[in-house]
């Protein structure tokens, strides 16, 4: 769930532009460029999976001109890259939308909030919760953190929109709309779930180190 149309209020938006900057700073400082820089092959991962974030977002259901429903990848490039390289490709995508004209720029801050910022927090606390105080089981973290994980961050993304539309919209309809509109939310959810732990099943089969999170030794080496 991405904003298209500025619904909500000037200061709600001044709010979600600010912490969505706390949040990229945060990520900036852990310095993501460092890894891209001494790995060339995850460079090109990278850049290809954002391509591909980007394309994706370009499919999109809309029946009003203020919302749209789309699928995210959010969890998924957080499981593969971690949350600073995940949260730049957020962004690019919001970008992406901008400059297409698919969202104003005043929307940019709410947008990497609810789509970016949000969701990843979720996947990194799930993520840590398999990390240390599950068993070191394949399927485990498989199921928890890549089809449970995602579907969660897709409800959180929802959850979030609908309570921004709630607290600041400046047309009284809209929150009619958007409560409408988390209905579909169950056919999200379980779309993102088998999107993202279909791919990253595959991934941990074949390229189990391109998956940062995933400790190939830890999981199967040791089995």
């Amino acid at each position: 769930m991405s904003f298209s149309e500025p619904i909500l209020a000037s200061w709600l938006l001044i709010a979600c532009g600010a912490s969505s900057i706390v949040g990229l700073f945060l990520g900036l400082m852990q310095r993501p460029w460092q890894a891209l820089l001494a790995d060339r092959g995850q460079q090109h991962r990278w850049l290809a999976a954002s391509v591909a974030v980007v394309l994706l977002w370009q499919l999109r259901a809309q029946s009003v001109d203020w919302l749209t429903l789309h699928l995210m990848l959010t969890a998924l490039m957080t499981l593969i890259f971690k949350a600073p390289l995940a949260l730049v490709t957020n962004l690019l995508a919001n970008l992406s939308l901008v400059v297409l004209g698919k969202a104003g720029w005043p929307l940019l801050g709410v947008n990497v909030l609810i789509t970016g910022v949000v969701p990843i927090a979720i996947m990194v606390a799930i993520w840590r919760i398999v990390d240390r105080y599950l068993p070191d089981n394949l399927m485990i973290f498989l199921f928890v953190c890549g089809f449970f994980g995602a579907a969660l961050a897709t409800l959180g993304t929802g959850l979030a929109g609908l309570g921004l539309v709630m607290l600041g919209a400046t047309d009284p309809e809209a929150v009619h709309l958007a409560k409408e509109y988390a209905l579909f939310l169950p056919l999200l959810m379980p779309s993102e779930a088998f999107l993202t732990g279909m791919l990253l099943s595959v991934l941990m089969v074949y390229h189990p180190e391109w998956v940062a999170t995933f400790n190939d030794h830890r999981y199967i080496d040791t089995k």
